[in-house]
């Protein structure tokens, strides 16, 4: 075991890949020689060399083409979008090639890559530096989507992603990078100091795709909550008391839809929590669900605490967050109702 931060334990998984598989590849704008722009591949392009560690042009479409093309050929390569918010000019590459690889092909070809990008805000991004893009590719039959909250989870889903078959979409919260982030407040506390570590194993191991964890047992209320946001409904629950139970998703599809299910049926009650726009975010989905699943069980309208419907407000970006008060806020309407 080692004490990582979650920037150190992505590279790890990287360095795990490639020493583990000569089909892995890594390439990105800036993933190179520089080691990315927040240092995720440090160090690899030296230990592993040029031809599996590599810079590509600043061509985000081209990137994930290329990474197309040698998925199908029996290459697993591993490309990091420099932001989520740039991933856009690719979402044809993603939906009209890799996600129905497989299927247009009967199975023959499939498109076994791995996009890794920093989404979400809290570092001062702005507006195109801050997004959370993760509801328009959820809707993508064929893609899996995956988003850690932690060290030990980021490498072992990593891990679990690049040895996949089909493609995966991997979102890093950007504030949990290097921490500390412990959820209990509204406005930033150094997101880039070197304090937000914890115990991960150095060499290989998989935390499955499409298994959630709970991470606070509870009898009162369920909270369904991924990234970033898990750490904040752990805050609020520890504020306000109250004996929630809180899931962290780790993977939004495939979705761990019977861990949910059990919880919400048992606690009679539901809260969503993230960070995205809340109209057509991946709380709706959630929400959708645990209707359909639950509605039996349930003792109190299902809750969301989601991001504005507005374009990313940077001026406001701490208030546009969802903070431990407002999710606090959510938990006590769910047990009054």
């Amino acid at each position: 075991m080692a004490t990582m931060n979650m920037i150190e334990a992505l590279n790890s998984a990287m360095d795990v890949a490639l020493t583990r598989d000569p089909a892995v590849t890594i390439f990105g704008q800036d993933v190179g020689y520089f080691g990315g722009v927040f240092r995720a591949t440090d160090g690899l392009q030296r230990k592993h060399g040029l031809t599996r560690v590599f810079d590509a042009p600043i061509s985000e479409g081209g990137i994930v083409a290329v990474a197309v093309g040698m998925g199908a050929y029996g290459k697993r390569p591993v490309v990091e979008i420099q932001f989520a918010d740039y991933i856009y000019p690719a979402t044809d590459q993603l939906i009209s090639e890799a996600a129905r690889m497989r299927y247009r092909t009967g199975g023959e070809w499939w498109s076994p890559i791995t996009v890794r990008s920093p989404y979400g805000g809290g570092i001062y991004g702005g507006q195109t530096h801050s997004q959370s893009p993760e509801g328009i590719f959820t809707h993508v039959a064929g893609l899996k989507t995956v988003i850690p909250s932690n060290p030990y989870d980021a490498k072992g889903l990593l891990i679990a992603a690049i040895e996949d078959d089909d493609p995966v979409l991997f979102f890093e919260p950007k504030r949990l990078y290097n921490g500390p982030f412990d959820g209990h407040h509204d406005r930033p506390v150094e997101p880039w100091s070197k304090h937000a570590a914890s115990e991960v194993p150095e060499g290989h191991y998989v935390v499955p795709l499409g298994k959630a964890n709970i991470v606070r047992a509870g009898s009162a209320v369920t909270v369904l909550a991924y990234g970033t946001m898990v750490h904040v409904a752990l805050a609020a629950a520890s504020e306000t008391g109250i004996d929630a139970e809180v899931i962290d998703l780790r993977t939004l599809m495939p979705l761990d839809l019977e861990t949910i299910t059990q919880s919400v049926s048992r606690t009679g009650r539901c809260v969503v929590v993230h960070e995205a726009t809340r109209t057509c975010g991946f709380g709706a989905e959630l929400a959708a669900l645990v209707q359909e699943h639950c509605f039996f069980d349930l003792e109190a309208p299902i809750e969301r605490v989601t991001g504005w419907d507005t374009p990313y407000p940077h001026a406001f970006e701490w208030d546009y967050f969802p903070g431990p008060k407002r999710v606090g806020d959510a938990l006590r309407r769910a047990m009054e109702a």
